[in-house]
């Protein structure tokens, strides 16, 4: 398999290891925008499990992966399981249950310590006047109450903090809502 070479200078930044990479002889050169198209049409467009492997190998070995591309890559891995699955006699799955499945991987992936909450925001939303409320600085007082316990923890815990984070978490357990915020009147 002969690998491309992503041109990443196209980004605005320069990658940490861009430099360590010259092309081969017969290399093709990618620009970033066209990687990152080829990539999610190989993920999406995976027929089954069986396919994986395959798919999942032109991702990660059809191209010269750099500090940054490789996250794309290993993303692009992600979406081609989940699309091979859902596929699977098994899928089908509708679009509340992606959405599950997608906090499925934040929670287990990367936020496996998180013990308050999480939250994403669609900013798309706010061309809709009707979602005026998702916008508002509140957060549900089962948050809050949990984000005080967390402090409360940590107070206890970690001695050697710095004074304003300490201070901070002190004004979280003495019942003062950060940054602006307000608790949800039920």
């Amino acid at each position: 398999m002969n690998k491309k070479l992503i041109m990443v200078s196209d980004r605005g930044k320069m990658d940490w290891v861009c430099d360590k990479f010259e092309p081969a002889d017969g290399a093709e050169t990618i620009s970033y925008e066209d990687y990152k198209k080829e990539i999610i049409e190989l993920s999406t467009e995976i027929k089954s499990i069986d396919d994986l492997p395959e798919v999942c190998h032109k991702i990660l070995d059809g191209y010269f992966h750099t500090y940054s591309t490789i996250v794309d890559a290993i993303g692009a891995c992600c979406i081609a399981a989940a699309w091979a699955a859902d596929r699977s006699e098994q899928g089908g799955i509708t679009v509340f249950q992606a959405g599950c499945v997608m906090w499925y991987f934040i929670r287990n992936y990367i936020y496996r310590n998180n013990k308050v909450g999480l939250k994403i925001t669609d900013y798309d939303d706010m061309l809709y006047p009707q979602y005026e409320d998702k916008f508002e600085k509140t957060i549900p007082r089962h948050i809050f109450e949990s984000l005080q316990k967390a402090a409360k923890e940590k107070l206890e815990k970690e001695h050697s903090v710095y004074p304003l984070v300490a201070a901070h978490w002190q004004s979280i357990v003495d019942g003062e809502v950060p940054f602006g915020y307000k608790i949800e009147e039920d």
